[in-house]
Protein backbone atom coordinates (compact mmCIF):
# COMPACT_ATOMS: atom_id res chain seq x y z
CA UNK A 1 0.00 0.00 0.00
CA UNK A 2 2.95 2.32 0.59
CA UNK A 3 3.77 1.97 -3.13
CA UNK A 4 0.30 3.30 -4.00
CA UNK A 5 0.87 6.26 -1.69
CA UNK A 6 4.24 6.99 -3.32
CA UNK A 7 2.83 6.80 -6.85
CA UNK A 8 -0.09 9.05 -5.86
CA UNK A 9 2.23 11.65 -4.36
CA UNK A 10 4.65 11.53 -7.30
CA UNK A 11 1.85 11.89 -9.85
CA UNK A 12 0.51 14.84 -7.90
CA UNK A 13 3.96 16.43 -7.78
CA UNK A 14 4.29 16.14 -11.56
CA UNK A 15 0.88 17.78 -12.08
CA UNK A 16 1.70 20.52 -9.57
CA UNK A 17 5.02 21.30 -11.26
CA UNK A 18 3.47 21.25 -14.75
CA UNK A 19 0.85 23.79 -13.70
CA UNK A 20 3.40 26.02 -11.99
CA UNK A 21 5.69 25.92 -15.04
CA UNK A 22 2.82 26.79 -17.38
CA UNK A 23 1.80 29.81 -15.29
CA UNK A 24 5.39 30.99 -14.89
CA UNK A 25 6.15 30.65 -18.61
CA UNK A 26 3.02 32.55 -19.65
CA UNK A 27 3.71 35.37 -17.20
CA UNK A 28 7.38 35.61 -18.19
CA UNK A 29 6.68 35.82 -21.93
CA UNK A 30 3.88 38.34 -21.41
CA UNK A 31 6.00 40.55 -19.14
CA UNK A 32 9.29 40.53 -21.05
CA UNK A 33 8.18 39.61 -24.56
CA UNK A 34 7.61 41.76 -27.60
CA UNK A 35 4.06 42.01 -28.91
CA UNK A 36 3.43 41.64 -32.66
CA UNK A 37 0.62 40.68 -35.00
CA UNK A 38 0.82 37.11 -36.31
CA UNK A 39 -0.82 35.68 -39.42
CA UNK A 40 -2.88 32.56 -38.68
CA UNK A 41 -2.18 29.84 -41.24
CA UNK A 42 -4.06 26.54 -41.67
CA UNK A 43 -2.83 23.56 -39.63
CA UNK A 44 -0.35 21.12 -41.12
CA UNK A 45 -1.83 17.78 -42.24
CA UNK A 46 -2.44 15.60 -39.19
CA UNK A 47 -2.40 18.54 -36.78
CA UNK A 48 -5.27 20.39 -35.15
CA UNK A 49 -3.41 23.55 -34.26
CA UNK A 50 -2.90 26.32 -36.80
CA UNK A 51 0.47 27.86 -37.57
CA UNK A 52 1.34 31.41 -36.53
CA UNK A 53 3.71 33.43 -38.70
CA UNK A 54 5.20 36.71 -37.52
CA UNK A 55 8.23 38.92 -37.98
CA UNK A 56 10.52 39.64 -35.04
CA UNK A 57 11.92 43.09 -34.33
CA UNK A 58 15.23 42.08 -35.95
CA UNK A 59 13.49 41.09 -39.20
CA UNK A 60 13.38 37.28 -38.90
CA UNK A 61 10.20 35.56 -40.04
CA UNK A 62 9.15 32.93 -37.52
CA UNK A 63 6.52 30.25 -37.99
CA UNK A 64 5.35 28.30 -34.93
CA UNK A 65 2.49 25.98 -34.08
CA UNK A 66 -0.13 27.87 -32.10
CA UNK A 67 0.18 27.30 -28.34
CA UNK A 68 -3.61 27.67 -28.12
CA UNK A 69 -5.70 24.64 -29.06
CA UNK A 70 -8.66 25.46 -31.29
CA UNK A 71 -12.03 25.59 -29.59
CA UNK A 72 -15.49 25.74 -31.03
CA UNK A 73 -16.09 28.84 -28.97
CA UNK A 74 -13.04 30.80 -30.20
CA UNK A 75 -11.32 29.26 -33.21
CA UNK A 76 -8.28 31.05 -34.61
CA UNK A 77 -9.40 32.19 -38.07
CA UNK A 78 -7.08 31.05 -40.89
CA UNK A 79 -5.89 34.12 -42.75
CA UNK A 80 -6.69 36.36 -39.78
CA UNK A 81 -4.36 38.19 -37.45
CA UNK A 82 -3.83 37.64 -33.73
CA UNK A 83 -1.64 39.45 -31.23
CA UNK A 84 1.19 37.36 -29.82
CA UNK A 85 3.91 38.04 -27.30
CA UNK A 86 7.20 36.29 -28.02
CA UNK A 87 10.38 35.79 -26.03
CA UNK A 88 13.15 37.91 -27.55
CA UNK A 89 15.79 35.28 -26.71
CA UNK A 90 13.74 32.43 -28.20
CA UNK A 91 10.99 33.68 -30.54
CA UNK A 92 9.48 30.18 -30.71
CA UNK A 93 8.23 30.75 -27.15
CA UNK A 94 4.94 32.54 -27.79
CA UNK A 95 1.75 33.43 -25.99
CA UNK A 96 -1.41 34.29 -27.91
CA UNK A 97 -2.78 37.35 -26.14
CA UNK A 98 -6.36 36.71 -25.13
CA UNK A 99 -5.84 32.96 -25.51
CA UNK A 100 -4.17 32.39 -22.17
CA UNK A 101 -5.72 29.68 -20.03
CA UNK A 102 -4.48 30.23 -16.48
CA UNK A 103 -7.43 28.24 -15.14
CA UNK A 104 -6.05 25.07 -16.71
CA UNK A 105 -2.63 25.59 -15.11
CA UNK A 106 -4.20 26.47 -11.77
CA UNK A 107 -6.37 23.35 -12.05
CA UNK A 108 -3.26 21.23 -12.53
CA UNK A 109 -1.69 22.84 -9.47
CA UNK A 110 -4.77 22.27 -7.30
CA UNK A 111 -5.24 18.67 -8.46
CA UNK A 112 -1.53 18.03 -7.98
CA UNK A 113 -1.61 19.46 -4.47
CA UNK A 114 -4.61 17.29 -3.57
CA UNK A 115 -2.85 14.18 -4.89
CA UNK A 116 0.37 14.99 -2.98
CA UNK A 117 -1.62 15.43 0.23
CA UNK A 118 -3.59 12.24 -0.45
CA UNK A 119 -0.34 10.33 -0.97
CA UNK A 120 1.07 11.71 2.26
CA UNK A 121 -2.06 10.79 4.20
CA UNK A 122 -1.99 7.28 2.75
CA UNK A 123 1.68 6.90 3.63
CA UNK A 124 1.15 8.07 7.22
CA UNK A 125 -1.93 5.89 7.73
CA UNK A 126 -0.07 2.78 6.45
CA UNK A 127 2.87 3.15 8.82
Amino acid sequence: MIVLAAFTAMGGLVALLAGAYGLQRTRRVQAAGNVVEALVKPPQPGSERPLLQFETDDGRVIEVVSPVPPTKRRPLPAGGLVSVAYDVRDPRETVVLGGERPGVDQGFMIAGGVLVLTGMVLAVSMS
